[in-house]
């Protein structure tokens, strides 16, 4: 690739320069940060129960004691074969950050509509050690509009980051939510992102956004279509920048043509 070259007096001024822009944006980020904080709540009233490792659990036993629970909704279908590649993606920076969150007052936990026995398969293979609970008979994933039936896309678009827009992923998209319980045992939704916005929770990506080729995804037929599951990356791995998309095994690829951005 080719790129200007100047001398280190000459880079420094263009690197100060930048400085002043990546500390604008710091400070923006802080700002918008506080605002995200300052949203207003709203009150769970729906009593939901989900398949854990040691049995029945109510959304307020995920807290496990914690005032503040962050659940990551993981594209992971009744019929998949296998997890998203690009919910694999972000999963593998999740373990490192639980002990660490639990001494702030969070529980971090994962949630997919697949049953807990697919879920327990799937989260040994991929080496993980976070908790993953299942929603499947739940109308947790749908309230939450990161699950869609074969109803709700016969209808036409669906209503997913905020607006209505083509079904994403075969009836399967990621996103994360936030809750706070009070004293009272009183459950609130504080928070929900979707699509882009889970860039920040992807390590990763902040890594190769430093490098000169960036996150170099341009060129490809979809973005994201560089990832493999952990354990699929060969040494002779090379990336087809034409292969199409292809849905997850055993997924219902008539629920549409989502390609597992984040």
């Amino acid at each position: 690739m080719e790129h200007r070259i100047v001398s280190r007096d000459e880079w420094l001024v263009a690197r100060k320069a930048h400085l002043a822009r990546e500390k604008e944006f710091t400070r923006l980020r802080d700002r918008l940060s506080a605002e995200r904080r300052d949203l207003p709540w709203v009150k769970v009233e729906k009593p939901y129960v989900f398949d854990g490792p040691d049995g029945k659990e109510t959304l307020a036993d995920l807290f496990a004691g914690r005032s503040q629970l962050i659940v990551y909704h993981f594209m992971l279908g009744p019929e998949w074969e296998e997890g998203c590649k690009s919910c694999s993606f972000l999963a593998d920076h999740m373990d490192g950050s639980v002990v660490h969150l639990a001494h702030r007052d969070v529980t971090f936990v994962v949630i997919s509509r697949a049953p807990l026995a697919k879920i327990a398969a799937f989260k040994k293979r991929m080496g993980w050690r976070f908790k993953w609970v299942s929603s499947y008979g739940s109308d947790f994933n749908s309230d939450y509009h990161v699950s869609f039936t074969r109803d709700d896309i016969a209808k036409g678009d669906t209503y997913y980051n905020y607006a209505l827009r083509e079904s994403p992923s075969e009836g399967e998209a990621p996103g994360v939510s936030v809750f706070y319980k009070d004293g009272a045992g009183d459950i609130f939704h504080t928070y929900s992102a979707y699509a882009r916005g889970l860039d920040m929770l992807v390590g990763a990506y902040n890594y190769l956004d430093l490098v000169p080729k960036g996150r170099d995804e341009d060129g490809l037929a979809f973005k994201m279509a560089w990832i493999r599951h952990h354990d699929r990356y060969g040494d002779d791995y090379v990336v087809d920048p034409k292969a199409p998309y292809l849905a997850p095994k055993g997924a219902d690829s008539s629920r549409g043509a989502g390609k597992g951005q984040s």
